[in-house]
């Protein structure tokens, strides 16, 4: 499995996506802190965590005794270019075209 499937799978759970949507709202949080957020066992949680991380979209860092998470977004920007920007970019160009268009005709 290369590193975009890795990025895809990751992104099709949405516990997953949620558990990103709170690191992107304060990251390094806890194990403890993830889990209060949803209602799972934190063993649940632990291995939805490890699917973001095999896919480098969380990473991890021990201070003391707790290990902090935190959100990598680098491997969804290098989606985003790959899948999302290159389709889009003519399409937007061409609607801002008609936008003006329509604008010089009034």
């Amino acid at each position: 499995m290369d590193d975009d499937d890795r990025v895809f799978k990751a992104l099709a759970d949405p516990t997953r996506r949620f558990l990103l949507d709170l690191l992107f709202a304060r990251d390094g949080r806890t194990l403890t802190e993830l889990e209060s957020e949803l209602e799972m066992t934190r063993f649940g949680v632990m291995k939805h965590l490890k699917v973001l991380e095999e896919a480098n979209l969380v990473v991890t860092r021990r201070n003391g005794r707790e290990k902090l998470h935190f959100l990598n977004a680098v491997p969804i920007r290098q989606i985003h270019d790959r899948w999302i920007d290159k389709y889009t970019s003519d399409t937007a160009a061409a609607l801002l075209d008609l936008k003006h268009s329509l604008e010089d005709d009034t």
